[in-house]
């Protein structure tokens, strides 16, 4: 039994509080090399943010258990070399699939989980959730519950369609499982390809898909549900166009790729929203600035040379999201 607390890490508890009464978001960026873990830490701990470092069930198998373990233990002391002498790091599970790989979480440093059951009947979904709280707060783990399903797909994650969360069982939901914040659904999607052409217009200027708004009335109806609860939103990455037209440009195929308008984003994490998850972002910087580097210099083959610009372009990404999206800097409890 390995705990957070060793490591340096923190649970969300205190994070979410005060992200809920200051009116900003927490960054939730997932990762699954060391250049996205180096990129994150940088930028964070430069501009004094909290942050959690999320892995998923695909990221956790291909990383390895045990040297994530290390990298988050690395990650709190690479951020004091940085400067940060009271770095806020949380090591989070994200969409966890059962008790056991949350159990095995909690059992190796993760400082939160979540357990996605919202696929499950609702029943089902309650008691599996329960569950992992019950486990969970054992050890002072958070643990993060979802209803609503996103639609898009990220590594096992996957449906065709959404279901957006029903208000009036999140009261039900929430106190039944003892859950510390609620993934909800209100339109966001996994993904790089978040919305079929089709759900879109078309900008005449520019010819870019312009994705459907988010549903703020069922967010609005959730707060007033749940005044003051913690709530989390997935498959919240933008997909930059300038990172989709670089890899197109040098020879990377997403046509119509589309995301989420980081201006609805700035909404959400003025309100009880004060988790976003954000992947694919960073995927397509890294994947650009891979592409750019290897077709003007063919004869590279150093992966420093490759992987140390994709790294810088991703710490451009992460500070941008940070300071002009969820508004996350200099809101560390200890700013010394």
């Amino acid at each position: 039994m390995v705990s957070y607390k060793t490591l340096g890490l923190v649970n969300t508890r205190e994070m979410f509080k005060r992200a809920i009464n200051g009116g900003y978001a927490i960054p939730a960026f997932n990762f699954n090399n060391m250049e996205q873990l180096q990129a994150i830490i940088k930028a964070s701990s430069e501009l004094k943010s909290p942050v959690i470092l999320q892995v998923s069930k695909g990221a956790r198998n291909y990383a390895n258990q045990t040297l994530l373990e290390y990298m988050a233990q690395g990650a709190v002391e690479y951020a004091k070399e940085l400067g940060c002498a009271h770095p806020e790091i949380a090591l989070h599970l994200d969409h966890g699939d059962s008790f056991e790989l949350c159990k095995s979480c909690v059992d190796m440093g993760f400082s939160s989980v979540m357990i996605d059951g919202s696929a499950l009947p609702y029943d089902e979904n309650v008691a599996l959730t329960k569950k992992v709280v019950e486990y969970a707060h054992q050890y002072d783990v958070t643990v993060e519950g979802e209803l609503g399903v996103l639609a898009g797909v990220e590594d096992e994650v996957a449906s065709e369609v959404s279901h957006y969360t029903k208000p009036e069982e999140v009261i039900d939901f929430t106190s039944k499982t003892g859950v510390d914040s609620l993934a909800i659904s209100i339109g966001t999607s996994h993904g790089a390809y978040k919305f079929k052409p089709e759900q879109c217009t078309r900008d005449p200027k520019t010819g870019r898909l312009v994705p459907p708004p988010l549903a703020f009335d069922i967010l609005d109806a959730i707060m007033q549900q749940l005044p003051g609860f913690p709530i989390v939103l997935h498959g919240s990455s933008s997909v930059p166009q300038e990172y989709v037209d670089i890899i197109n440009q040098y020879g990377g195929k997403l046509p119509d790729a589309v995301g989420i308008p980081e201006e609805q984003l700035r909404k959400a994490s003025k309100s009880a929203v004060c988790k976003i998850n954000i992947d694919s972002d960073s995927r397509l910087a890294f994947t650009a600035a891979v592409r750019k580097t290897l077709a003007e210099k063919p004869a590279e083959f150093d992966p420093r040379k490759y992987c140390g610009p994709a790294r810088d372009l991703m710490e451009e990404m992460y500070k941008h999201k940070i300071t002009n999206v969820l508004g996350s800097d200099n809101k560390l409890a200890q700013l010394d």
